[in-house]
Parts: C-alpha cells; structure tokens; sequence
C-alpha cells in the first residue's frame, strides 16, 4: 500500500511538473504574440486554487492531475468584443499561430535538455558495462567474450554504462545486422565484430534487452551470509537473522547465493530443509516461501532474504559529472539520443517490428515515477527527461485533438493560403479522438495486463 501511494504521489508531481512546462511553453509564446490569455490551468474539474494575475490572466490549480490547458480568446470558441478581436488567437497570422501551438512540445524538450544537464551537472555514477559471461546459444555467445570483457560501442555508438548498453540494444530491433566493439577494462586494444540479428527474438514484456542479448553482467561476489531480512518475511518467521550464514538446503550443500534463490522461486509455496550456522554452530529449521507475482506476471516463491555482496571496485564503475558548459551539451546530446530513439519505436510500431503490446499507460508511468524516485533525486530527474522527451513526441503526432494535427491545419494553411474549413476540421477532430482513445485503451490495457 505504501508502494501504490508513493507511485501515485510521484506521479503526481511528475506529470504536473511536465503539464506546467509544456503549457508555459504554449501561455509564453502566445504572450508574444498578442494573444490574449484568459486561463492557464494545471489540472481538470473542481478548482483547487485560483489567482488572477496583474495581466488578467486567471491561474488555476484543478483536482484531476491529470494535464493542463491555456485558454486563448478565440472567435471560432466565444464572441468577442470588437476593441478585444486584437488579441484573438484566431486573428493571428499562420506563423504566429504555428509558433504558439509547436511552443508546447519544445517546451519539453527544453525541459529534458535542462533536467539532463543538472543531473549531469550533480554528477552520475553507473556500472561499466564489463561483461561476466555469455549465455550459450545466445547473440552475444558468438563474440568469445571471455570474463571482464568491456563493450565499448554497439552499432557505432558508444556505451559508457549499462543504460547505454539498454538504449543501444533497443534501437536494434528491426535490424538485421550490427557491429559491437569490445575489449579490457585494462587496455585500448579492442576488436569489432558484425553480428547476425535476422534470428534474434527479443520479447520487452518477457526479457531485458540486455538478457535477450545473452549478456550476462559481471558484479561483485555474492556471500553466504545474511545481511537483510524483511519483516513478517518467510524468512523471519523461520528464525532466520542477520549474519546467519547459509549451508545446505534439502540437504544439498549451498555454494552459490543465485542457486538458493532459484531455489526459493521455483518451490512456489513448498517447505525448504534448511541448515544455518549462527555463532558457530549449525542449526536446523524449515523455511516457507510465500508466493508474490514477478515483474513478468508469474507466481514466484519469495522468503524476504538478502546477502552480503562484496562493493563494486572503482575500475568497474563511471562517474558522468561535468561543468557547467559541458554538462549542457551532453544533455542535448542524450535528449537528441533519446528523442531518435523514440521516433525509431513509434515507427517500428507502425511497421509491426514492435508490438503494441510494449505501450505503456498512465500506471506503468506511476511505477517508473515511484521506483525512480526511491533511487534518488538524480533518478527522477532521468525519469523526467525521458517522459517529458515522450511527451514532446506525442503531442507532435498529426492528430487533429493533439498540436501535432492543430500543426498539420496550419501547414496546409501556410501552403495552400487559406485556413481549411471547418467541416474537414471537425471530421479530423473526431477521427482523431478516436484514434487517440484507441491508443490509450490500448496501453492502458496493458498496464492492467502487466499487473
């Protein structure tokens, strides 16, 4: 229940911070313009909280956190007064309306631009992406990567942690070949090689992108000993504490940490003999994994245990931190690296190289908010990047209820040297309203498939 108010709560605040800049973006602009602004509003239904500005313009905070709106005098919406028709939207010229409705969508560019730029300006620590193995028959199993192995570039680009590793990996999907380079942690010698994908299955909803890969990552040695167990946990109840070390289960000896925890998630509710050593001495007891849902919707065995695992050493991690000027360009550079690689999966999506079973809604958008947010302040700034990035793209599609289609009208309008009428608008406005509601039932559908 705590988890479920933390996402909703982060949320919240994620979706009204990106709500405020976007319509800023439009309220700005138009301002410039000429226009005259009647309301800028965060938020839908019953007003919360409202000011009326010294320029006449009421601001307003509503109870569904769920978007936002500037309300623009405009003839086609409400008569107008004549000593008022200046400041009508509608009054404008096609370049003047164009740059306040396109305003939005830069807005959140800006907006990634800037959080990319103070999170890198703070400073990023990230794993290396150094490789422990392959798994055999995979993609990667061709490479002979040994131990310790280092990507360096996938497909031209290059990787400096295993996020890039993620994003670089997704952007193959579709493609029937790619190049990765890799060498040691130690040295500058590296070999490239050109990998056969036309096999290559990937599933987002069952797999990683890096798993799918066959790349196993390499992390510290995992001890036998207990550092963390939760409360009320199987665990606990079995009597199981804090520098326990672990033995043997069913009677086989425990070597590795992973075995035991496989062990724990296939028993789906059945007792495991366990051995433990406390102060010195071994001690019996029998452990009753509880069953919980996995991210994959599978029925997993769970005790609420954790091990003591040995610190990453400074070779294998990275630490992105910048100056003030540096860190600006390198936050244009990833939100450009973002926004490609999100226009290259809305277009796979059409193609049929994505499944639209990978749409996310507002719930999955909750999660990543919550479980951003409990990594720190660095990682909710990367979270908002990437949904205001998404944001920008979305509202750029050509659907007539989004600013991409009130763009579309107006191109044709510049072109052609007249508005379209507003009968084909209204068509438009309906088609796209279905087609944006089919969009959205679609990714919200999977959201409640996920859970």
């Amino acid at each position: 229940m705590i988890d479920i108010l933390r996402n909703i709560g982060f949320f919240i605040i994620a979706l009204s911070i990106l709500v405020a800049f976007h319509e800023y973006g439009h309220f700005w602009v138009a301002r410039r313009c000429g226009v005259i602004v009647q309301r800028f509003s965060i938020g839908f239904g019953k007003v919360l909280l409202r000011k009326v500005g010294k320029d006449g313009t009421e601001y307003t905070l509503c109870a569904i956190p769920l978007g936002g709106y500037v309300k623009m005098l405009d003839e086609r919406v409400e008569e107008v007064p004549v000593e008022l028709q200046h400041g009508a939207f509608n009054r404008k010229p096609v370049l003047a309306r164009i740059a306040i409705v396109i305003a939005g969508p830069l807005a959140n560019f800006i907006f990634a631009i800037a959080a990319l730029w103070l999170m890198y300006f703070i400073g990023v620590s990230s794993i290396k992406p150094v490789i422990d193995s392959t798994a055999p028959n995979s993609i990667a199993s061709d490479l002979m990567m040994e131990k310790g192995t280092l990507i360096k570039s996938i497909n031209g680009a290059p990787v400096q942690h295993w996020q890039d590793v993620n994003h670089a990996i997704v952007g193959l999907i579709g493609q029937q070949s790619t190049t990765i380079t890799y060498g040691s942690l130690t040295n500058d010698v590296v070999k490239t090689k050109n990998i056969d994908l036309s096999k290559w299955s990937f599933d987002p909803q069952q797999q990683s992108p890096i798993n799918s890969f066959g790349l196993i990552p390499y992390r510290p040695a995992v001890s036998l000993k207990i550092a963390q167990i939760v409360k009320t946990s199987a665990a606990q109840q079995a009597g199981l504490m804090v520098n326990d070390v672990l033995i043997s289960a069913n009677g086989i000896k425990i070597n590795q940490w992973d075995n035991f925890a496989t062990l724990i998630q296939q028993s789906h509710g059945t007792s495991i003999a366990l051995v433990y050593q406390r102060n010195g001495k071994e001690i019996n007891t029998t452990l009753f994994p509880k069953l919980k849902v996995d991210n994959k919707g599978n029925e997993v065995g769970y005790a609420g245990i954790a091990p003591f695992t040995a610190p990453w050493s400074p070779e294998n991690t990275v630490t992105l931190k910048y100056g003030v000027i540096d860190a600006m360009i390198v936050g244009a550079e990833k939100t450009w690296a973002l926004t490609t690689l999100s226009v290259n999966m809305f277009g796979k999506l059409l193609t049929g190289d994505l499944s639209v079973k990978n749409l996310s809604g507002p719930i999955s958008i909750a999660q990543g908010a919550g479980q951003s947010a409990s990594y720190g302040f660095v990682a909710f700034l990367s979270f908002l990047a990437l949904i205001s990035i998404n944001l920008g793209i979305f509202n750029l599609l050509p659907l007539p209820v989004l600013d991409g289609g009130h763009l579309m009208y107006y191109f044709i309008e510049l072109l052609t040297g007249k508005p379209v009428p507003e009968k084909i608008q209204d068509v438009g406005f309906r088609i796209g309203a279905a087609l944006l509601f089919m969009l959205m039932s679609i990714a919200i559908f999977n959201d409640f498939t996920r859970l």
